[in-house]
């Protein structure tokens, strides 16, 4: 393993991908889970007026997140972000298993929503505005290079950054043994999941034909940042690999802008494409690999980043689902099995939801799989039943 200083400047491709091999996954048994639970924030009585952010930062007081407030963490230990577009996302501390996550996370978000209320202001529980046309409303140079990079490519950019939300699951890497199987689990089980908890059909007042518009927003990103990472024996090579190879979002810099010129990537600044800029450090590295979006991202531990954002009371379904099928494997190579048919159908998922056919098919079956996993089948029944009900609702919804 390569060590680096923060401030050390990077002078070869080879180094670089060795650092970032080396800290992708935090491999061993896995010990703990944590989630991220982002939410579109409205005015409770007039969801379609933006929102107002003074009055989100009165009403969060000293729990408001940087630039609002001071971004006191909540009691349980969870951390509050806010997106450029006033989303706010619940970082939970991660905890011993789902039952103590389950615990920490209500009382979190019990805590927040308590904050919220009587402001008039609430969570909005959709992976998508379902009310407003996206709009930024905090400014940082990193948002502003984001748009202007994002620009380029189109609109979705600017209803990703400003419009939607998302559910984001952390799990332990697990054993190094394995890794690339539970690393292929993660994706060739996520069109099937993506569809059940699909959320977001929805947007600025209309209907748009998609079960994720959340998804639809997110596909007109860059690819090579916000895409797949390849699956194979490697995973940390693979990733990165994507990483340098990823166009660069900005350059931070002391003064001025901080945009970059189109389709220069990290591997372009090692190599000099950025005279101006000097040669990056590891500490740079960091910054981009903390800028790229892929639907897994290694970060240590594997984040989850293609669930829609649930209702609020509905966040624990697919942690409890995921967890379950990736924490033990076998049945993370049992599930591979039982989604082949829908693999790789990440569009399909975010179109059509539960009622196209693959889904129709492979939905009920990995879901059973995971009920009967360890970390489900282990959970105290009011957890259980509560799990149950989400996903009963996720069907019947399909159905009418």
């Amino acid at each position: 393993m390569r060590t680096a200083t923060a401030q050390e400047g990077i002078r070869r491709i080879d180094d670089a991908e060795g650092y970032i091999a080396s800290i992708c996954f935090k491999t061993g048994p896995p010990t703990t889970v944590g989630t991220e639970i982002e939410h579109v924030v409205h005015h409770g009585p007039h969801p379609t007026r933006p929102l107002d952010t003074a009055a989100l930062a009165a009403a969060l007081g000293p729990y408001a997140p940087p630039p609002l407030g001071a971004g006191r963490p909540l009691d349980r230990g969870a951390v509050l972000s806010a997106g450029p577009g006033g989303q706010l996302t619940l970082a939970a501390r991660p905890q011993g298993g789902l039952a103590a996550l389950h615990a920490a996370v209500t009382a979190d978000l019990a805590q927040l929503t308590a904050r919220l209320e009587p402001a008039g202001l609430r969570l909005a529980g959709t992976g998508i505005d379902a009310h407003r046309a996206p709009r930024r409303l905090l400014n940082s140079p990193r948002y502003h290079a984001m748009a202007a990079s994002f620009a380029r490519r189109g609109g979705e950019g600017r209803t990703m950054m400003c419009g939607t939300a998302g559910l984001r699951p952390d799990l332990d890497a697990g054993p190094a043994a394995g890794l690339a199987d539970r690393w292929a689990a993660a994706h060739e089980i996520g069109p099937t999941l993506l569809a059940v908890f699909a959320n977001s059909p929805l947007h600025a007042g209309r209907a748009t034909g998609w079960a994720s518009t959340r998804m639809r927003a997110w596909y007109g990103i860059d690819p090579a940042r916000a895409g797949t990472v390849p699956v194979g024996p490697d995973p940390a090579a693979a990733w990165a690999r994507y990483a340098l190879r990823a166009p660069l979002l900005c350059v931070r810099r002391p003064t001025g802008s901080w945009t970059v010129p189109a389709g220069i990537t990290f591997a372009d600044w090692i190599g000099g494409a950025l005279p101006g800029a000097g040669r990056p450090t590891y500490d740079d590295l960091d910054y981009h690999l903390g800028t790229l979006y892929p639907l897994v991202r290694p970060r240590g531990h594997l984040q989850i980043r293609y669930l829609d954002a649930q209702p609020v009371a509905d966040w624990f379904a697919p942690v409890a689902v995921l967890t379950a099928l990736l924490s033990d494997d076998a049945v993370a190579d049992a599930a591979r099995e039982v989604c082949a048919p829908a693999a790789g159908q990440w569009v399909e998922a975010a179109r059509y939801g539960l009622t196209a056919p693959v889904f129709a098919v492979t939905a009920p079956r990995l879901l059973d799989l995971a009920w009967r996993a360890p970390a489900i089948a282990g959970l105290p029944s009011a957890l259980r039943a509560e799990a149950a009900a989400t996903i009963e609702g996720r069907f019947r919804q399909a159905a009418i």
